[in-house]
């Protein structure tokens, strides 16, 4: 198998675990989806552990809200852990989910 090969195989892989689309031949479809909802409590969890006002906030909403989120957006590499936790709380804003963070009346 050549290097472009096996990129375009890892690729489909990740592409699969990350956005549930279909798995890649070779692969047990089944065991991929439990791997993907792994993955994707392991991203919740620590969305919550950034931001622990989401969950509270939203309580047992959050992990549906969460994983209508990540579906529509799953995590890439070029966007960092803490900047995906802001994401997902502005997309909430945006839907009504969240109320607006009020303003602060001072500067620092």
């Amino acid at each position: 198998m050549s290097r472009e090969e096996l990129a375009a195989r890892q690729a489909a892989l990740l592409d699969s675990l990350l956005t549930g689309s279909e798995a890649p031949s070779g692969f047990d479809a089944s065991r991929l989806r439990i791997e993907a909802d792994v993955l994707l409590a392991k991203r919740r969890r620590l969305v919550a552990y950034l931001r622990p006002d989401l969950p509270e906030a939203l309580g047992p909403r959050y992990r549906p809200l969460f994983d209508a989120y990540a579906a529509e957006r799953p995590k890439t590499t070029s966007i960092r852990a803490r900047e995906y936790a802001d994401a997902f709380a502005e997309w909430l804003i945006a839907r009504g989910d969240l109320p607006k963070p009020r303003r602060r009346w001072f500067r620092r």
